[in-house]
């Protein structure tokens, strides 16, 4: 009898492949579940939009598998985007934002046809933090005027971080299959971190940005939010590839395996170096945010965990976060926003217009105000040649890659360990993933990171899975 909650990319194929489940059905089982969980009850609020050919759409992959043509192992399987990812159907995409709610995106992004290829459905959007927490300096996380607040599904007085919020907690309250989420600046990784699901940072370069709301284009990534390292191997496998509209894919097809699906090894641990920096764990370098003593104890615990799973742990391997990336996101984010709005219809095409939009409707969009779009404006003004611009972006390829690489050399590590998530991996444009290794007395999830060089997918997926085999922390949320 296939079971809904904690189901599994293979899971549902198995269940398919015996005729005891549809596709439609699937769908229809998540509908009830979002009205339920979503909607009412504990009212999560992380999924922003329905799609109304998602039912039509399972019925067709359901006529082709009984044709016998079965496209991928995501064949059937309902996948929700973060509303930040162009689709070109019924769905809106509006990065949270009232000011982008008419836009109905007139083509594809990389990410939905890749996934339309493989069979996969387009379940939804995903609620997530407004313009992808580029908006206002104190917004909250999961918050956006379109769609309001994402709530913790384990503990509704718990934050939800983002912007990925939407995604993390619907695929971690059982409200869809698997999840797509976005990363500039830690975006995956913290929403994974604190709602108690696995989260996979690819790569800047391993997946298109192609039709995504963007940030940064040093920084900005696309990856799976799923409940177990194996749905997101399998996510990515879809997910990665090259794509001649976006420069920084180019060649990747040449150096990344052909099924990250084939790193699931339960003693991939064994002999591997983990170095464990506890950098920014501390008060004074992470501005507030850092590891309570409940907290340290789980990530302790995690590490301990990785060492009986067969890892040597070498400890010492602190890399400094003190870096300046904020100013490279404000440079870059006009000329970025910009070149993705003239590619729409919507009434708004500029970030200009986009704060005019604001002014104009200060009590339905201005609830945290919108302070970083007048930064971003203002730094946009002194255009890419601006020398507080190069020696940020300096800055910070010689802070996280330098830092990085010198640990990894110096210690001869096969991954980093970080008990908070930090802004080295998304500044480097390093891969990273995070994975689920416990609860705080009050119930709010905590998840351990591990980062990687670049291309590295395939070791941390390993390392990533032999851990969650090995401890087993992920308990589904009582929704």
């Amino acid at each position: 009898m296939f079971e809904l909650r904690e189901c599994t990319a293979a899971s549902i194929q198995a269940a398919m492949a015996a005729g005891e489940l549809t596709s439609e059905e699937l769908v229809l089982a998540y509908f009830d579940r979002i009205a339920a969980a979503d909607r009412s009850g504990p009212t999560l609020n992380s999924v922003l939009e329905l799609n109304p050919d998602a039912v039509t759409t399972a019925a067709a992959m359901d006529r082709l598998r009984a044709q016998g043509r079965v496209l991928s192992p995501l064949h059937g399987v309902p996948v929700l985007l973060k509303d930040n990812i162009n689709t070109h159907d019924k769905l809106h995409t509006s990065a949270g934002s009232l000011a982008l709610a008419d836009n109905c995106a007139p083509y594809d992004s990389a990410v939905a046809a890749r996934l339309r290829a493989a069979g996969a459905v387009i379940l939804g959007k995903a609620n997530m933090t407004e313009l992808a927490n580029f908006m206002a300096y104190h917004m909250k996380g999961g918050y956006s005027s379109r769609g309001g607040q994402v709530k913790n599904p384990y503990n509704p007085a718990a934050e939800v971080y983002g912007s990925s919020s939407g995604s993390a907690v619907a695929v971690s309250a059982n409200l869809t299959a698997l999840a797509v989420g976005t990363e500039t600046n830690g975006s995956i990784i913290a929403p994974a971190f604190i709602n108690g699901c696995v989260g996979l940072k690819p790569t800047v370069g391993l997946v298109s940005r192609t039709g995504i709301v963007p940030i940064s284009a040093t920084q900005d990534t696309a990856g799976p939010l799923t409940r177990t390292v194996a749905d997101a191997a399998a996510l990515l496998n879809v997910l990665a590839g090259e794509d001649e509209s976006d420069p920084a894919t180019l060649g990747v097809d040449a150096i990344r395996p052909e099924d990250y699906t084939s790193f699931l090894d339960a003693d991939g641990l064994r002999n591997m170096r983990l170095g464990v920096s506890w950098y920014n764990a501390r008060p004074a370098e992470n501005r507030g945010r850092y590891l309570t003593e409940e907290m340290t104890a789980l990530a302790q615990r995690a590490v301990d965990d990785m060492r009986e799973a067969g890892a040597v742990i070498v400890d010492g391997c602190d890399v400094p976060t003190d870096m300046n990336n904020f100013d490279v996101m404000l440079y870059e984010f006009r000329q970025c926003l910009d070149a993705y709005l003239a590619t729409t219809n919507c009434r708004v095409r500029t970030l200009e217009q986009m704060i005019d939009f604001y002014m104009a409707h200060p009590k339905e969009g201005l609830k945290y105000g919108m302070g970083i779009l007048l930064d971003a404006q203002l730094k946009a003004a002194r255009g890419l040649t601006d020398p507080a611009y190069i020696e940020a972006k300096r800055k910070c390829l010689e802070v996280a890659r330098g830092g990085l690489d010198k640990a990894f050399a110096e210690h001869e590590l096969d991954l980093l360990v970080l008990p908070l998530f930090s802004g080295l991996s998304p500044v480097s444009g390093y891969p990273s993933i995070c994975v689920p290794a416990g609860y705080t007395p009050d119930g709010t999830p905590y998840g351990i990171t591990l980062v990687g060089r670049p291309f590295d997918e395939p070791k941390l997926i390993r390392a990533a899975y032999a851990y969650e085999q090995f401890s087993k922390r992920r308990v589904a949320p009582e929704v």
